[in-house]
């Protein structure tokens, strides 16, 4: 058999060899657990087991706190605490993202349901998992990038403040609404008066005891480094930090527990001294898909009702979900490239899944994921076991939940969200480039005083307007060189590429220093990397006004790429050179020629 034949045999073999290759590769990347599973071992186990069952014990009084702060009954927020992450744990690309309700998220589910109830808050659910999934599909995870540091620290700061504002009224035990932080005051200025001192004397004293438990978890003793340190003091110091990182738990189990005692001595439980969560159905929630209309008595409201009525929350709370969660992947890379395409599957499929079992929206916590990654968690599937425990806290101790004081719940989320405000990134912005503190500002200042989605559009559309003004006003060098015959000569450099936006400015500068001096004009391109039709009709226009008054114009180390363009619009007395000693030749010419016509 001949070469060319056993290569013709061999062709279909290798190319299905290849096609199977690429296809393995592409099912592992969007199916991350078939990656890090083969290679799972013991010790990973063992670190996803203790990683799991911490932030477990983190995540079921966090999750009925934020479900309150979303307007939602408790059980909402367990419900949203399950599916999510046994989802993620097969497509999820961080090991340290633990799925279900957050701060932020809450909040922004609160703007946008403005207390319409539980079918709304699962329909939210089920579109905010869609259009994250559509936007993984089509790969507009770029989206985020137009999210600056700044814009992003002014929302989460804003929020910080807005939630801390929402539970005064659970902390005090008053009636408050508000959506902005001026109806949220004004709401609890006209109760203020109503307010308990037992809520009040309970919901202050956990949030010392929060802030005493943290502190605790951030003490070190022995010496700086870890190997330096006794086996002794390596324990005394993992038991502080598990102590601080329980607080939620531990604070809730004590005020449950008296609260509980409390209410057992009484005859009359009716009417406490504070106000309590009450009760919690028991069990699983229902698996069914989310209904796409509602009875309203002997109304009916229909989906494009439902959807409008949730305004324009539905596309940006989306957009907010996906930047909790790459800010938390970015933050815990290691130096490892971010998949936002995988993180906006991962995470729409978490929220699609959690719709079917009743829950609001949620994604990624800073707080958990930081007890996550310092519990010592090797993989995604941390979050199974916490999953199981959440599953476990719905079976069987939901009855227990009752007693819990609500205040008690609002000093959680405020110990928790009050280091959100981010007051310590003015100072390196300062230091860096003053300018960025106006978009960060402006959303901070936008998100106090504006619905939520409205403040986060301000701070993009201030970035975006940045972002084309620096395009239409690229920076221009400006110097006067001599050639070596000493010709001077005006030597002009452009800093980015030429665009629309910017072209005819370019013109106008190029223009007009060009006629204070009567001297050839050097173009320097060797920063334009791009150009468009417009830049093209403008160098041609620019070419023919120097030809027109006999001033020499050369344009020096124009890439291929951009000469193609300007080729495309034919230009006349279009000069290009890319060595120096060229530039020498030119202006020789160019001077011998003036001096010729002179003599003329």
């Amino acid at each position: 058999m001949s070469t060319i034949e056993t290569i013709q045999e061999i062709r279909p073999w290798l190319k299905h060899k290849v096609r199977s290759t690429v296809a393995l590769k592409n099912l592992r990347r969007r199916l991350p657990i078939l990656e890090w599973l083969p290679r799972y071992t013991v010790e990973d186990a063992v670190g996803d087991l203790l990683a799991g069952v911490t932030v477990g014990l983190t995540v079921i009084p966090q999750s009925m706190a934020y479900a309150g702060l979303a307007g939602l009954p408790p059980q909402y927020g367990l419900y949203g605490s399950f599916l999510g992450a046994i989802i993620y744990t097969f497509f999820g690309s961080c090991k340290d993202v633990p799925m279900g309700p957050t701060a932020i998220v809450s909040l922004m589910t609160y703007n946008t349901l403005r207390e319409h109830g539980h079918v709304y808050a699962t329909l939210l659910c089920f579109f905010t998992g869609v259009i994250q999934l559509s936007m993984g599909v089509c790969g507009l995870g770029i989206l985020i990038d137009f999210v600056s540091g700044p814009v992003s620290s002014g929302f989460t700061s804003a929020v910080a403040l807005l939630i801390i504002t929402s539970q005064i009224k659970d902390l005090i035990g008053i009636k408050a609404t508000g959506t902005t932080l001026c109806e949220m005051l004004m709401s609890l200025s006209r109760d203020v008066h109503n307010a308990s001192m037992v809520d009040t004397t309970i919901g202050f004293g956990c949030i010392i005891l929060l802030l005493i438990l943290r502190i605790i978890a951030e003490v070190r003793i022995g010496p700086k480094y870890l190997e330096q340190r006794t086996f002794s003091q390596n324990l005394i110091n993992r038991f502080l930090w598990l102590v601080g990182s329980f607080r939620n738990s531990i604070i809730v189990i004590g005020c449950t527990t008296m609260s509980y005692i409390y209410v057992s001595s009484l005859e009359d439980s009716t009417n406490l001294p504070y106000k309590i969560i009450g009760e919690i159905p028991e069990g699983l929630p229902d698996v069914d898909f989310p209904k796409f209309y509602v009875k309203n008595g002997n109304d009916t409201i229909g989906f494009v009702d439902m959807m409008s009525l949730m305004g324009s929350g539905i596309i940006v709370l989306p957009l907010i979900g996906l930047l909790e969660s790459i800010s938390i992947c970015k933050a815990f890379a290691n130096g490892k490239t971010i998949d936002a395409r995988q993180e906006l599957l991962a995470i729409g499929l978490c929220n699609i899944g959690n719709s079917f079992v009743h829950s609001f929206p949620g994604g990624g916590s800073f707080s958990r994921s930081a007890v996550n990654n310092a519990s010592g968690v090797r993989t995604p599937l941390g979050g199974l076991y916490t999953a199981l425990l959440v599953i476990v806290s719905l079976l069987f101790l939901t009855p227990d939940f009752y007693y819990i004081p609500k205040t008690c719940m609002a000093a959680v989320i405020i110990a928790a969200v009050v280091f959100m405000v981010e007051v310590r990134v003015v100072k390196p912005i300062y230091r860096s480039k003053k300018s960025d503190l106006i978009p960060g500002l402006s959303t901070f200042i936008a998100c106090l005083l504006l619905p939520l989605e409205i403040g986060v559009l301000v701070g993009i559309g201030l970035n975006l307007m940045s972002i084309l003004y620096h395009a239409a006003r690229p920076k221009i060098s400006i110097q006067i060189h001599n050639s070596r015959t000493g010709i001077e000569y005006l030597m002009l450099t452009p800093d980015r590429c030429l665009v629309f936006p910017s072209a005819d400015y370019v013109r106008n500068l190029v223009t007009k220093h060009s006629l204070k001096r009567n001297i050839p004009v050097v173009i320097d391109c060797s920063h334009i990397y791009g150009a468009d039709f417009t830049a093209a009709k403008v160098i041609e226009m620019l070419s023919q006004d120097f030809s027109n008054r006999g001033q020499a114009l050369f344009f020096y180390n124009l890439k291929p790429s951009v000469v193609e363009v300007f080729k495309g619009v034919e230009p006349k007395d279009f000069i290009l050179y890319y060595h120096k000693k060229d530039l020498e030749k030119l202006l020789a010419l160019k001077a011998k020629n003036n001096t010729i016509l002179s003599k003329a």
